[in-house]
């Protein structure tokens, strides 16, 4: 059971995402009412899985949130979902340590893939929010990263994680192991200085590393 704590201060819109969370037999939303001040205590009194959260809250910054919730927390993931487009906010989300970031224009049947996807490890990102990204690199005329850091394959392997693709499937899509994929994670990890998904994908999407797609 994926256990939620669901942060939004848009009581039509959490009444409305809890009953869709609450309609899957693998998910259960554990605290969606609460004081802004008592998010730290709350998290620490239920243990959840993942937070589904807003970053664009009335008495907290979202991103110094997700920030403290790392910090603290650091095996409990965090997905945003928000109606902010600014792709600034969702290269800070990320390196506070977001493991997702959707808008909520996602359809139902998306956000419940978001969950189970981030709570397996991976990461997730929004197909408008990730073309917002591609247009800025593109439109900048220098690269802060020699690219030959990685490999080929690795640069492969780091695309998948940036498309919310588990170690099986960029397996599949590579025609090479689980074992393989895995390996070459571990370089990426030590090559980049970073240890989780969601900070590989912030340094992949922050110094261009992302194809067109």
């Amino acid at each position: 059971m994926i256990q939620v704590f669901l942060i939004d201060d848009h009581t039509i819109w959490k009444h409305g995402i809890c009953s869709v969370l609450d309609s899957e037999l693998d998910i259960k939303v554990i605290v969606k009412a609460f004081l802004e001040d008592e998010i730290l205590e709350k998290v620490h009194q239920c243990a959840p899985d993942v937070i589904v959260l807003d970053i664009n809250l009335r008495k907290k910054d979202g991103i110094e949130v997700i920030s403290l919730v790392k910090n603290y927390f650091p095996n409990c993931k965090v997905l945003v979902l928000t109606m902010d487009e600014h792709y600034e906010h969702l290269m800070s989300a990320f390196q506070a340590g977001a493991d997702g970031y959707l808008l909520k224009d996602t359809s139902s049947k998306q956000v419940v893939h978001a969950i189970r996807t981030v709570y397996h490890g991976n990461s997730i990102i929004h197909p408008s929010m990730m073309q917002k990204l591609i247009n800025f690199r593109q439109s900048q005329k220098e690269f802060t990263l020699n690219k030959n850091v990685l490999t080929d394959r690795e640069k492969e392997i780091l695309s998948g994680l940036t498309k919310g693709m588990s170690n099986k499937e960029i397996a599949n899509t590579l025609y090479i192991s689980d074992s393989t994929v895995k390996s070459h994670m571990r370089i990426i990890f030590k090559k980049l200085n970073v240890n989780r998904r969601s900070q590989a994908v912030y340094y992949a999407i922050q110094n261009h590393l992302i194809p067109p797609y």
